[in-house]
């Protein structure tokens, strides 16, 4: 098969692509929830002739495509599928969701239908697949719980995958353009919170309490000098205080303050550090002030870090891709836990861009009115498509698509 043939068979399932897509994003579910999204997901596997299996109470789907026994180098494909609590608005678009406070406004009902349109690529193309493709259909990514799961679950093994490739949707790049960087491309992304806890009393009396109220304040500044002051200018970071709650009057001193935030970095070490020192300012302030202080880790993933092999694997696909741009963007602070897979095999996690400045899509993810250009679905089929077969012959040794 000549690249643009493979080209033309990618355009020919816009249609699919775009039902699917438009199916998923009607009727969402969150993390935890995602039972019908799988079920969607396992009857289309079903109906390309594919064995899909269901895994993590039903929440998750995985499906193999071609000869484990075979030879060739096997290759794991993952999908998120869980979306947000958030209100959708855009009332005239007629795939709104259909579900009150919940919406894909991360576009992870685009990165199923591009994996399911990989699937029904692959299953077309079957007599060139030189190995085993593992498609991996995941829930709970939002809350950094899924694909640790799916791997306690052995979708790395039986056989040994040696390879791991996923795409995430990004609206900040033009649909037609993908995204491929070496090293990290995602930030860790961690959550803690802390409690500050000092003497409650009464609001015209401070001097008879202890007040955990200033405390958290200075906590929330100090914290920052983590950044500008423990970081160096040369290495990214983010540490940010979302919430803050305590008190529930007017006129009475709190026993407790609560902080809850997040940490950002693009190394282990960074991403260490600042968890720990997080701790240690909170504490070290609160008992200069006769207050205790406690921290607490919770849901986390590291940073997203694609092998350099792997991204030249990739980029080889995309300039393969007739019409479409390559471009190196700059690392994000979002985080994925996509980054759990690639610690395990070798990997890359790249952009597809699927941003429309002309038509007015150009809300950032999370966003109540996120959409995307889905005329960027079959470049996503198309790059993964190619880089897959590539993998499978080849493995992250194979730079050059051959026709």
């Amino acid at each position: 098969m000549t690249l643009t043939e493979l080209h033309d068979r990618a355009a020919q399932l816009s249609g699919s692509l775009v039902r699917d897509r438009r199916q998923l994003h009607q009727h969402p579910e969150l993390s935890g929830q995602e039972t019908g999204t799988a079920r969607y997901i396992y009857d289309r596997l079903l109906s390309l002739g594919l064995e899909p299996r269901l895994l993590l109470d039903d929440r998750s789907v995985v499906a193999d495509i071609g000869d484990a026994l075979g030879g060739g180098h096997p290759l794991l494909l993952r999908a998120d599928i869980d979306a947000l609590p958030i209100f959708e608005r855009g009332e005239q678009r007629p795939y709104r969701s259909l579900v009150d406070g919940v919406m894909h406004a991360c576009g992870h009902d685009a990165h199923v239908a591009v994996a399911l349109g990989v699937a029904e690529l692959l299953v077309q193309l079957r007599g060139q697949l030189a190995g085993m493709v593992r498609l991996a259909f995941q829930p709970a990514e939002e809350t950094a719980g899924g694909a640790g799961r799916m791997i306690e679950a052995g979708v790395l093994h039986g056989p040994e995958i040696e390879g791991a490739l996923g795409l995430h949707i990004w609206s900040g790049v033009a649909a037609g353009t993908v995204g491929v960087r070496s090293g990290a491309i995602f930030a860790s992304a961690d959550e803690f919170a802390i409690l500050i806890t000092g003497r409650g009393g009464h609001g015209a009396l401070p001097h008879q309490a202890l007040d955990p109220v200033p405390i958290a304040s200075m906590v929330v500044l100090a914290l920052q000098t983590l950044i500008s002051r423990e970081t160096s200018p040369f290495q990214s970071a983010v540490v940010t205080i979302g919430k803050i709650e305590g008190g529930q009057a007017f006129n009475v001193i709190p026993e407790t303050v609560s902080l809850v935030g997040t940490v950002r970095a693009f190394t282990r070490e960074d991403r260490d550090r600042l968890l720990r020192r997080v701790g240690e300012v909170a504490s070290g302030i609160a008992g200069t002030f006769g207050a205790t202080a406690t921290m607490e880790r919770r849901a986390g993933c590291p940073p997203v870090i694609s092998d350099p092999a792997m991204a030249e694997l990739v980029r080889s696909a995309v300039l393969a891709s007739p019409g479409v741009d390559l471009v190196e963007p700059e690392p994000l602070t979002v985080g994925d836990d996509m980054a759990l897979f690639l610690e395990s095999v070798p990997g890359c996690y790249f952009l597809l861009g699927g941003g429309n400045q002309q038509a007015g899509i150009t809300a950032p993810h999370h966003h109540p009115e996120f959409d995307l250009d889905e005329g960027c679905l079959p470049v996503g089929v198309e790059v993964m498509t190619r880089a897959a077969l590539e993998f499978c012959r080849n493995g992250a040794a194979g730079t050059t698509v051959a026709e």
